[in-house]
């Protein structure tokens, strides 16, 4: 199934949310006009689509390589990396 407008809007804007100012979830709001868990749902749903990669093969690769190494850290009892402000 082809990609979708919010599709690529979503996959954009990760590619570049830490370039805007402010907390990450405000930026989703505004730029996308999702609640973050919205936001998360169908990033998550995208990320393990073939179209979304040929759209934007780096970020997909980045965000799968993510959620397998939180999904690693679940399974195995520890983290991987230190929480972000810490």
């Amino acid at each position: 199934m082809p990609l979708t407008d919010r599709d690529r809007a979503i996959l954009d804007f990760e590619r570049t949310w830490w370039s805007a100012p402010g907390p990450k979830g405000a930026a989703i709001q505004s730029a996308i006009g999702l609640s973050p868990a919205r936001y998360y749902q169908l990033l998550a749903e995208l990320i393990g689509s073939a179209e979304a990669e040929a759209y934007d093969p780096l970020v997909v690769r980045r965000l799968r390589r993510r959620q397998s190494s939180r999904r690693r850290a679940r399974i195995e009892g520890g983290r991987t990396a230190q929480p972000r402000g810490r």
